[in-house]
């Protein structure tokens, strides 16, 4: 919502464009390898995996612009390692703002300063700030100017139905309707997802009472780039408040919706001026400021069963809905987006078997069940779901004005990369090792010298890194690192002369040897994890 007399993309930092409908010369009729519905940041992430794997994609959305306001703003480190494999990541870098620290504060005092794990080897910051617009703006910079994807704005997907192989996807734009065959369909098409209605799919899970305003607000405040939570603040009684800095001196103010109040009260114009009023004079700002734009949200924990129903995937929320606590929402769908693109990429130019997709839903769902188990501790602490929980919720914050080992109890728990230990696509560890990254992990970051990480090497494909000679013949689509077995990084790995480990595209560690491997052995481990059980040797 804006404020009155402006309209939904009268943006006070932000120029919103205008894309076209598609013209004459579009293809009405035809074939594709995958069409992706939804042009937002899910959406036009997983067309940048898939081309950069050398797939043709077509990406289709129903608007003309982009997402109106800054919806989700927090972008996690595992999330700048995405951009940077998708060649999207030098805007990002410029503009947002990293950070490390969150206060919490109750009553007034500040019962909590929590820092993110952060090193000289982590080539990003645990977290950074970026509105909604500049995400799918940067987004989509790359995704114009990618020769394998075709993008059509205005255009909305009406109706899929099933192919022998593949996927019938009816279109409408202004200038009619038309059907479009495809091997493979993405519904990134968001919370409300129309082909999730349409497959008579439903997310199942919780919903939760306490609801929330977000409001932006453009004002000069010197605060930095923390992290800040407010309970039971004398502004909102009983209630949660939340502040993130964000670039063009943008704030984003999360305020919990007092008992009886009406989502429709309380996103008013003159409510929500005088509810960020009270907020701003807590947190001591004098100056002037400027509504830029409000919504509401509710926190939920909703998942599909299975995020693929025959030759459709879904991906970010058309699959799962987590709440915003330790700002999970995009970064989660982020992950998806790589993980089915590079999966489905490799199964169309055939350097896999479509057995490999069937680690989708195991990976990334289990990812969302994660995300909903530490997820939900936050959520009950921050809106607690009943008078119980309210009172225990209480009673922590004020025995964290004495005790500080109670304060953590406001810890957020921000978003890791979930490990993926049990998956089709990860190997069983070596019992060799006493320690050490495992398969299923991200792999850690190392600096190799000043400006130079471990990450930099990381090539197209599989990643040997080999704390030893390499192997003695080239493998197709595997990049070797060699490292020395003194190396700090031998530390960090806690590798042994020879020892070795397997990285994926995704960047998580798909196997590892204690003893240095042979190329055969290599070999058969990406086949194992590429290829379908029943088509090995």
């Amino acid at each position: 919502m804006r404020p009155a007399g402006r309209s939904e993309t009268d943006s006070l930092y932000f120029t919103y464009p205008y894309f076209a409908a598609p013209g004459p010369d579009a293809a009405r009729q035809g074939r594709h390898p995958v069409i992706i519905a939804g042009a937002g940041p899910i959406g036009m992430t997983a067309a940048l995996t898939l081309a950069s794997e050398g797939v043709r994609v077509l990406l289709v959305d129903r608007k003309d612009t982009f997402n109106d306001g800054s919806r989700a703003i927090c972008i996690a480190r595992s999330s700048f390692h995405i951009l940077e494999r998708i060649g999207a990541l030098a805007p990002f870098k410029d503009k947002a703002l990293g950070w490390t620290t969150g206060r919490s504060f109750y009553r007034g005092h500040q019962i909590l300063e929590f820092h993110m794990p952060d090193s000289a080897d982590e080539k990003f910051r645990p977290m950074y700030n970026l509105q909604q617009q500049y995400i799918e703006a940067y987004l989509w910079q790359a995704v114009a100017a990618h020769p394998l994807i075709d993008t059509r704005w205005q255009t909305e997907v009406t109706a899929v139905s099933d192919l022998n192989d593949g996927v019938a996807i009816t279109l409408r734009d202004p200038a009619g309707d038309y059907t479009l065959t495809a091997d493979w369909l993405l519904a990134a098409d968001g919370a409300r997802s129309p082909i999730r209605a349409m497959r008579s799919l439903r997310l199942k899970g919780e919903n939760y009472e306490g609801r929330y305003v977000i409001a932006d607000v453009q004002m000069d405040h010197d605060y930095p780039t923390i992290r800040r939570a407010l309970f039971d603040p004398a502004c909102r009684p009983g209630g949660t408040v939340l502040i993130h800095r964000q670039p063009d001196n943008i704030w984003r103010i999360d305020y919990q919706l007092r008992d009886g109040e009406t989502a429709e009260d309380a996103t008013r114009e003159d409510t929500v001026r005088a509810s960020v009023a009270a907020v701003l004079e807590e947190i001591g700002h004098k100056g002037p400021w400027d509504l830029e734009w409000w919504s509401v949200y509710s926190a939920n924990t909703l998942a599909l069963d299975d995020y693929r129903d025959g030759r459709i995937f879904f991906v970010g929320d058309s699959a799962h809905i987590v709440p915003i606590f330790g700002v999970r929402g995009l970064n989660n769908g982020l992950a998806d987006a790589q993980n089915i693109g590079w999966k489905l990429g490799w199964v169309l130019t055939g350097r896999a078997g479509e057995g490999l997709l069937d680690s989708y839903t195991p990976e990334r769902r289990g990812a969302t069940l994660d995300v909903f188990a530490n997820a939900t501790k936050s959520t009950r602490f921050m809106t607690p779901p009943t008078r119980g929980w309210q009172i225990l919720r209480d009673a922590a914050l004020s025995l964290a004005l004495d005790q500080p080992w109670a304060g953590q109890l406001a810890n957020p728990r921000q978003m890791q990369p979930y490990t993926y230990s049990g998956s089709p696509a990860t190997l069983p560890d070596d019992p060799g090792f006493t320690g050490g990254p495992v398969p299923g992990v991200v792999i850690p970051n190392v600096a190799l010298a000043q400006g130079n990480f471990l990450t930099d090497h990381m090539g197209p494909g599989f990643t040997l890194i080999s704390f030893g000679p390499p192997p003695a013949e080239d493998i197709p689509d595997l990049t070797v690192v060699s490292l020395a077995p003194d190396s700090p990084a031998a530390t960090t790995f806690c590798a042994a002369p020879g020892s070795a480990w397997l990285i994926r595209p995704d960047l998580h560690i798909a196997a590892r040897w204690h003893e240095a491997p042979t190329a055969q052995t290599i070999r058969a481990a990406i086949d194992r994890i590429t290829t379908p059980t029943e088509q090995q040797p």
